[in-house]
């Protein structure tokens, strides 16, 4: 699928930094998709960074300065009165109800189980995991992809290949981490 119009990334894609960056260069022009988030989202993503991930408020707070920097657009805003009426798990109805907002296209999330389909039919809104969604952003765009992962793995001091086989040690985006590999030729075992 091609994810033309608006994708909301939820905050357990957004915490990660590794999954962060490859996501959000995805994003840059030419881009694969756009990105949509909202200030409770990114206040999730600094709540559990500091919470879990030690770190201050200093460091989230800088986080969020540069996605307002890089993705102004992105913001989504005025979606609270659609919450009440949303029936997807509790904690997660925010994120639906910024998807709706926006006419977004998707939601990316781990917690797919917090959005289950008949929540999310009524609004044509594909809930759909990193992995697949990267995958599917491979699909798109090979070149692209490899492009910017690689751009991605260079900033970090890193070859691609050690990039892709860092990833697939996580085991959280295995499908991904393969269709890489295999696109680069590159022995992950």
């Amino acid at each position: 699928m091609t994810f033309c119009r608006p994708v909301v990334l939820d905050a357990c894609v957004l915490v990660g930094a590794g999954l962060r960056d490859t996501l959000l260069r995805l994003a840059e022009v030419p881009a694969l998709y756009t990105p949509r988030w909202s200030d409770d989202i990114l206040g999730e993503v600094e709540r559990t960074l500091q919470r879990r991930f030690g770190k201050t408020i200093e460091q989230t707070r800088h986080l969020t300065h540069q996605l307002r920097e890089s993705f102004p657009e992105a913001w989504v805003r005025e979606y609270s009165d659609l919450i009440p009426n949303l029936i997807n798990h509790e904690k997660d109805r925010h994120v639906l109800a910024a998807a709706v907002r926006c006419c977004a296209q998707g939601i990316v999330t781990f917690n797919t189980r917090h959005f289950p389909a008949e929540a999310v039919c009524r609004f044509d809104i594909q809930v759909i995991h990193p992995d697949k969604f990267l995958v599917e952003q491979l699909c798109q765009d090979e070149t692209l992809v490899v492009t910017r992962f690689s751009e991605q793995a260079r900033n970090i001091g890193r070859t691609v290949e050690d990039q892709t086989r860092a990833f697939h040690r996580t085991g959280a985006l295995p499908r991904f981490t393969l269709a890489l590999a295999k696109t680069l030729g590159i022995q992950l075992g």
